[in-house]
C-alpha cells in the first residue's frame, strides 16, 4: 500500500479522513500546514511493517480529498527527502530561541560563558544553543562565577550521551562493525573491544572479522591480536554481505568486524555499509572519530557516514573517539558528537591493548575540556557559523535527544508526570478508546505511595468556564502531582471524600479552599489529621466572647515573620501574622462550642517596592501550633492553578490538536498548569536548569514566567510528537 496524502481545513478534519480511509490504527508519517489547510501523510500500520512506503511529489489535491501517491522509486526518494528536510526546517524554527548576537548589541547576557566555551574549543553554534537555556538567575554572572561554571558543566555533560552501564553494552550479543576513514584506528580499537569482552566473558563466545583486503598487512595485524587474545579470526571480502559469514561463526555470540577504511568522500561508503546490513542479520554500527582531525573533517565524516547508513536502511547512533593523546583539544570532537546526538561509548588514548581505552564519562570529559582552555583576545569576534545544510538532520536528532532528556527529567522530578504523558497520548484516538484508556489510567489513582496530602479546590465552576478546577495530590516532599483528580469522578460529600482519601490512599494532610463543613470538620478533628483552610476575610470568628470578621482583627494580630516566595509568576515576600480565635463549622449546632483555631493573616508584598499585592487569610487547628507556614504558602501559591488551567484549556483547542473528550482536555490542561506552577516556584538548581531548557522553547517572548513555562510545556509535547513522526524520538539507552 502506498503512502496517502490527506488535506483538511484543520487537523480534526484531516484526521477524520485518515481514520475513514485507513482505520484507527493508521500510521501518521508527517503533518504540516499548507495554504489549503492541514496536510497529513499516512499509511496503514500493516503496510508499514510489510513493504516500503513510496511517495512522489505532486500538486496538492483539492481540500477534503485523499490521494494515493504513485510509485516511481527515484521520484519517491526525492520527494521523501524533500519532505523530511522541510519538516526538519519547521521543527528547527520551533525549537530555536531567537537571540540578538550582533556585535552592535554590546555585551549580552551570557557573554562570559560564550567566551569560556570558545576558549575550550566548542563551536559558536553549540555555545549559542547552550546559552539559549541560560537561567535568568545567571544572566549577569561574571567569568569566574562558580555557580555559572557549575551550570555550564551540567549543561554540556547533559548533552554528551554516554553508556550508563558498560555491562549492558558488553552483555548484548550480536555483531558490532567498526566503521570510519582510513587511519582512524579501527584495527587497534577492534582488539581493545575484544579484550574487554574476553575479560568479562572469556574467549569462547567472541570472534574477530576483517574486511580489509586492501591495506598491506591488515589481516596479519588483526591476526596477531587474535592469537594474543586466543580468539578466532575470519576474513570477509569487502563486497560480501555479512550473511555469508554466519555459518562460519556459528556458536559465537559477540562478533567484532574491523572494516576497510574509506574516505568519507568515497562513493563506495554506501556500498560498504550496505554489505554490512546485508540479509536479515542485525549489525550494530559504531563510527570511529579521530580526535586529532580538524573539526570540519569530523563534521563531514559524521554527516557522510550517517547518510550512508540511512541509504543502506540502517542507523548509526554510536561512536568511539580515538587518538585522544594526539589531539590538542578534545572539545571539537565532543562538540560534533553532541550536536549530532551521537552516543559516545569509549575514548581511546594510545596503542596499548586494552589499557589505553576507557569508558566515556561525560562529566569527566567536559571537566577536562573546560580545564584545557586557550585564552582568546578580549576583543574576540564571534566566528561565523560553519554548519551547512547537511547538518540539519544531525541537529534535529540532537534536539530529539535533548527533548528526551527534558522529558526524563520531568518524569524523575514530578510524580505522575508519566500519567500526564499517557493522557496526552490519547489525542487522535477515537472518543470511545479515549474513554476506555482514561478509565484504566485513573482506576486507582493516585497510585500507592505517591500522595501524602490533597489540595481540595472549590466545588464550583471556574469563572467563565463550564468546568471546576480538579483537585491536586501532594507528594511527601510537598510537590504537586502532575496528574490532577477530576472532581466529577469522586464521591459526593466532603466528609466522604476525606474518608476515602484516608482509607484508600492513607492521605492525612488536607489543604482546603474554604472552611470545612460541620461533619467534615468534626471528622478531621476526631481523626487528629492535619488540615489548613484558606478563607475569606469576611469569615466571622470568636475572640474574647465577641464575633468579628477576620479582616477586622488583622490590626491586633501578632507578627510572626516573613518568607520570600513567588506569587503569580513574580518575586515577592509573604508577611505573616497570627491570632488564636474560635470558629464554628458551617452546619454545626448552635449550642456547640467553638473550635480553638489559629487565624493567619498574610500580606503578599512586591519584592522590590514593598507594595502590598494581595491579602490572604487562613485557619488552622490550634493544636498544630505555628509550624504550618509552609502549608499556608502552598495554599497561597495554588491560587494560580485555575488561571493557568484556563489558559491551557484555551490553547488545547481540538481544531488544532485533535479530537478529544472534555475530561481528557481538562486533565491535560490542569496537569500542564500544575507542572508549570511547580517549576516556576521551585528554587533548587535542577529546577533552574529545567526551567531554562523549557523556556528555550518559548521563543524568548516577554511574559510572566509561569505562563511562559506553560506555553513551553505545550510546545514540548507538540515537538515531541512531530519528532516521533520522523522516527527521531527517544531511543533505548543500551
Amino acid at each position: 500500500m502506498s503512502v496517502m496524502r490527506f488535506v483538511g481545513a484543520n487537523s480534526r478534519e484531516a484526521m477524520r479522513q485518515v481514520r475513514t480511509a485507513l482505520g484507527d490504527e493508521a500510521l501518521i508519517l508527517a503533518n504540516r500546514r499548507t495554504e489549503q489547510g492541514v496536510e497529513i501523510l499516512a499509511m496503514a500500520e500493516s503496510a508499514a511493517t510489510s513493504e516500503p512506503a513510496e511517495v512522489v511529489r505532486q500538486e496538492p489535491p483539492p481540500a477534503r480529498q485523499a490521494a494515493p501517491v504513485s510509485s516511481d522509486p527515484a521520484q519517491a526518494f526525492e520527494a521523501m527527502s524533500a519532505r523530511l528536510l522541510e519538516e526538519m526546517r519547521d521543527m528547527r524554527m520551533l525549537l530555536s530561541r531567537e537571540k540578538d548576537t550582533s556585535p552592535a548589541s554590546g555585551t549580552s547576557a551570557g557573554e562570559p560563558i560564550m567566551r569560556i566555551m570558545l576558549e575550550a574549543g566548542f563551536s559558536q553554534s553549540l555555545a549559542e544553543d547552550v546559552l539559549s537555556t541560560l537561567p535568568e538567575e545567571l544572566a549577569l554572572a561574571h567569568e569566574g562565577d562558580d555557580r555559572a561554571m557549575a551550570w555550564l558543566s551540567r549543561q554540556l555533560a547533559k548533552r554528551l550521551v554516554g553508556l550508563e552501564d558498560e555491562a549492558a553494552f558488553m552483555d548484548r550479543t550480536g555483531i558490532v562493525a567498526l566503521i570510519g576513514p582510513t587511519g582512524v584506528g579501527k584495527t587497534t580499537t577492534t582488539a581493545k573491544l575484544a579484550a574487554r569482552y574476553v575479560m568479562r566473558h572469556g574467549t569462547r563466545p567472541v570472534a574477530l572479522v576483517t574486511t580489509d583486503s586492501f591495506r598491506i598487512g591488515a589481516h596479519e595485524q588483526l591476526r596477531i591480536y587474535s592469537r594474543l587474545l586466543d580468539v578466532p579470526m575470519y576474513a570477509l571480502n569487502a563486497d560480501q554481505p555479512v550473511s555469508d559469514l554466519l555459518a562460519r561463526v556459528k556458536g559465537k555470540s559477540w562478533i567484532i568486524i574491523d572494516t576497510v577504511g574509506m574516505s568519507q568522500r568515497d562513493q563506495r561508503v554506501i556500498e560498504q555499509v550496505g554489505h554490512l546490513r546485508g540479509g536479515d542479520t542485525s549489525v550494530r554500527l559504531v563510527l570511529l572519530l579521530n580526535a586529532a582531525s580538524q573539526p570540519e573533517t569530523l563534521e563531514e565524516v559524521v554527516v557522510r557516514y550517517r547518510q550512508a547508513a540511512q541509504a543502506a536502511g540502517g542507523e548509526l547512533h554510536d561512536c568511539i573517539i580515538t587518538k585522544q593523546d594526539e589531539a590538542g583539544r578534545l572539545a571539537p570532537a565532543l562538540d560534533i558528537i553532541m550536536r549530532h546526538g551521537l552516543r559516545l561509548l569509549f575514548v581511546s588514548h594510545g596503542q596499548r591493548v586494552p589499557e589505553d581505552m576507557a569508558l566515556a564519562e561525560p562529566a569527566e570529559l567536559i571537566e577536562h575540556c573546560l580545564a584545557s582552555r586557550v585564552p582568546l583576545p578580549r576583543a574576540v569576534s564571534r566566528p561565523a557559523a560553519s554548519e551547512g545544510v547537511a547538518r540539519g538532520a544531525g541537529n534535529l536528532l540532537g534536539q530529539g535527544r535533548r527533548l528526551a532528556t527534558v522529558l526524563e527529567a520531568l518524569r524523575q522530578r514530578l510524580p505522575a508526570f508519566g500519567g500526564l504523558e499517557s493522557v496526552w497520548n490519547m489525542l487522535g484516538l477515537p472518543i470511545s478508546v479515549q474513554a476506555q484508556r482514561l478509565d484504566t489510567l485513573l482506576g486507582e489513582y493516585p497510585w500507592p505511595g505517591q500522595a501524602l496530602g490533597m489540595l481540595w479546590n472549590e466545588r464550583r465552576r471556574v469563572a467563565g468556564e463550564s468546568w471546576a478546577m480538579p483537585d491536586v495530590a501532594l507528594s511527601a516532599e510537598g510537590a504537586w502531582l502532575a496528574l490532577p483528580l477530576l472532581q466529577h469522578r469522586q464521591v459526593a460529600g466532603q466528609q466522604a471524600r476525606l474518608e476515602a482519601a484516608l482509607e484508600q490512599h492513607e492521605i492525612a494532610l488536607h489543604l482546603l479552599n474554604g472552611l470545612p463543613d460541620g461533619d467534615a470538620g468534626e471528622w478531621l478533628e476526631r481523626q487528629r489529621l492535619t488540615w489548613c483552610s484558606q478563607v475569606r476575610g469576611s469569615l466571622r470568628v470568636e475572640l474574647a466572647g465577641e464575633r468579628q470578621t477576620l479582616s477586622g482583627l488583622e490590626a491586633v494580630a501578632e507578627s510572626v515573620g516573613q518568607v520570600r516566595c513567588r506569587f503569580r509568576g513574580e518575586a515577592a515576600r509573604l508577611v505573616f501574622a497570627s491570632l488564636p480565635v474560635g470558629v464554628k463549622f458551617k452546619g454545626s449546632r448552635r449550642d456547640s462550642a467553638a473550635l480553638e483555631v489559629r487565624a493567619w493573616f498574610g500580606q503578599v508584598r512586591d519584592e522590590e517596592s514593598g507594595k502590598i499585592l494581595v491579602r490572604r487569610f487562613w485557619v488552622t487547628p490550634e493544636r498544630l501550633g505555628e509550624e504550618v507556614q509552609p502549608l499556608l504558602l502552598s495554599l497561597l501559591q495554588s491560587d494560580v492553578l485555575p488561571q493557568l488551567t484556563r489558559r491551557a484549556w484555551q490553547r488545547l483547542d481540538a481544531s488544532e490538536i485533535g479530537e478529544m473528550r472534555a475530561d481528557v482536555r481538562l486533565l491535560m490542561a490542569s496537569g500542564l498548569a500544575t507542572v508549570a506552577a511547580h517549576l516556576d516556584l521551585a528554587e533548587d538548581e535542577k529546577a533552574m536548569d529545567l526551567r531554562a531548557e523549557l523556556l528555550g522553547l518559548s521563543g524568548g517572548k516577554r511574559r510572566r514566567r509561569d505562563v511562559a513555562l506553560l506555553e513551553a510545556l505545550i510546545q514540548l509535547f507538540l515537538v515531541r510528537d512531530a519528532i516521533r513522526h520522523l522516527g527521531l524520538g527517544e531511543r533505548e539507552s543500551s
